[in-house]
């Protein structure tokens, strides 16, 4: 089901087909987070993550991307907003309607990664991990990299 927040001209929409793949590639691929990220690897993500989509009129100004179980764990990522966009209190808002999402309600844990927004993080409730010995974590920085070649 397709769910909408509506504030003045912007909305953000869970309707994966109204995404701009040019506009969330163009961002990713260039972000300290993903860094040349293939078009196939984002298509593949966004198949299986509930999909934010953030919108001035008609045109795309910011995304984030949700992967969850439904029941338990729900992970935030590829959170941006438009250079030309920010400052407006619109990154604020689209974290808000992803934390409203009725279908990631009830969860017993959210994480995310960051490394410049934690102050916007923090708004929704996001601290620095309370136990960080108890996470692990297996980076592979060349992945895409491997795969271009």
């Amino acid at each position: 089901m397709v769910h909408e927040w509506r504030r003045d001209a912007f909305v953000v929409s869970t309707d994966p087909a109204r995404l701009d793949l040019q506009v969330v590639h163009g961002f990713l691929t260039e972000a300290y987070w993903s860094p040349g990220i293939p078009r196939e690897v984002l298509e593949r993500a966004i198949a299986h993550s509930v999909v934010f989509g953030l919108y001035e009129d008609r045109r795309q100004i910011g995304f984030a991307r949700v992967i969850s179980d439904w029941a338990t764990f729900a992970y935030v990522c590829d959170v941006f907003v438009l250079e030309s966009h920010r400052g407006r209190g619109l990154g604020s808002w689209l974290m808000s309607a992803v934390m409203m999402h009725p279908d990631l309600q009830g969860l017993r844990r959210w994480i995310l990664a960051t490394r410049d927004a934690h102050g916007l993080y923090r708004k929704m409730g996001f601290t620095e991990l309370n136990q960080p010995e108890r996470l692990m974590e297996r980076v592979l920085p060349d992945v895409y990299r491997a795969r271009s070649s």
